[in-house]
């Protein structure tokens, strides 16, 4: 009974929500909210716009700390293996690996975002 009230409720809750997600930004509408987004360029200008670098180097560099994260999150749970040497070894090569790609971007001036 108690799991079937706490079903119903979170049904019942996320429900209202979303229902309210839905109709309260229909009540104020006005041309800019209803124009479309287009990645932070004019949207009443030609769409055959050049591609700014800076969109691309927040990507870039997401993706490299993301990477980073995604390499270091394993080691509490590799550290205990019985080759901890191999293990340690492989992790940390990989991590200067990605420091020193991200020393290049930065000598290189890659993340500068003054054009």
């Amino acid at each position: 009974m108690n799991m079937l009230l706490t079903l119903l409720t979170n049904v019942t809750l996320a429900s209202i929500l979303v229902t309210l997600a839905f109709w309260l930004p229909q009540f104020n509408t006005y041309a800019e909210k209803t124009s479309p987004y287009e990645c932070g360029f004019d949207p009443m200008g030609s769409a055959r716009l050049p591609f700014s670098m800076k969109f691309f180097l927040v990507a870039i560099t997401f993706l490299l700390f993301d990477l980073e994260i995604a390499l270091l999150l394993p080691l509490p749970w590799a550290s205990q293996t019985t080759q901890l040497n191999t293990m340690i070894t492989m992790a940390l090569t990989l991590i200067t690996l990605l420091a020193m790609s991200l020393a290049y971007e930065w000598l290189q001036k890659g993340l500068e975002w003054t054009e």
